[in-house]
């Protein structure tokens, strides 16, 4: 990595998965992404250690006049986390909140679908899951994931991500098992910043490498 940039998604993904050495092989373990950018990252770390690979589906609430700052996120199972601070601050009403919270629920919805369509959902009960992004900024979006993930019942949750902030960081670690984290940098700026290329991943993407990894999963153990 030049100026500790990664060079794109599947660069990040194979060095956790050099971190997550311990977990290959295991029938107790699990990967999964959240998409769309955690799932080319989700796949290299589940390709490297040879275990099953699916998505963890929740979606950030934007605040109406700044998109990309979180003021919570939702997930499968009616999981939300909040942010009242940037609510009051940002003085997003009630109205503007339903209509955001409304907006999303419609695009999980139709995420469930495109992604998890012909197949069942993995069984997380008694597993261990490990949740996977490209990258974290307030962990809004990731902290739903893990409610999504405790109504699951898994053994255990480890966060696996190129870079978050310390204190991000360390807020994980207070809600989960274990926490993988590459890059720490005080000021995050945007995560885009940390990769040569942040190109956007598309749903054909997710789809297919959702497919790949169950493609070599199912030729590995032929293979045994």
């Amino acid at each position: 990595m030049t100026m500790q940039q990664f060079k794109n998604r599947t660069e990040a993904g194979c060095l956790l998965a050099s971190r997550l050495r311990e977990y290959a092989n295991r029938c107790d373990v699990l990967v999964l992404g959240l998409p769309r950018g955690g799932v080319p990252v989700a796949y290299e770390i589940a390709r490297s250690l040879h275990v099953p690979l699916d998505v963890c589906l929740v979606r950030k609430l934007g605040v109406p006049a700044h998109k990309e700052l979180a003021m919570g996120a939702i997930g499968q199972g009616n999981a939300m986390t909040l942010n009242k601070d940037i609510i009051a601050d940002w003085r997003v009403s009630p109205l503007d909140f339903e209509t955001v919270l409304a907006e999303e629920k419609q695009e999980l919805q139709r995420r469930y679908h495109l992604y998890c369509q012909g197949r069942s959902p993995l069984n997380l009960q008694d597993k261990i899951v490990i949740l996977v992004d490209d990258g974290v900024a307030t962990g809004s979006t990731l902290f739903a994931g893990i409610e999504v993930m405790r109504s699951h019942q898994p053994k255990a949750i480890i966060i696996a991500v190129p870079l978050a902030p310390p204190a991000t960081c360390q807020k994980l670690k207070e809600q989960v098992s274990k926490v993988i984290c590459l890059v720490q940098p005080k000021r995050l700026s945007a995560i885009s910043f940390w990769y040569e290329d942040f190109s956007q991943t598309s749903d054909e993407e997710v789809q297919e490498l959702l497919s790949k990894s169950q493609r070599e999963l199912s030729s590995l153990s032929d293979l045994n």
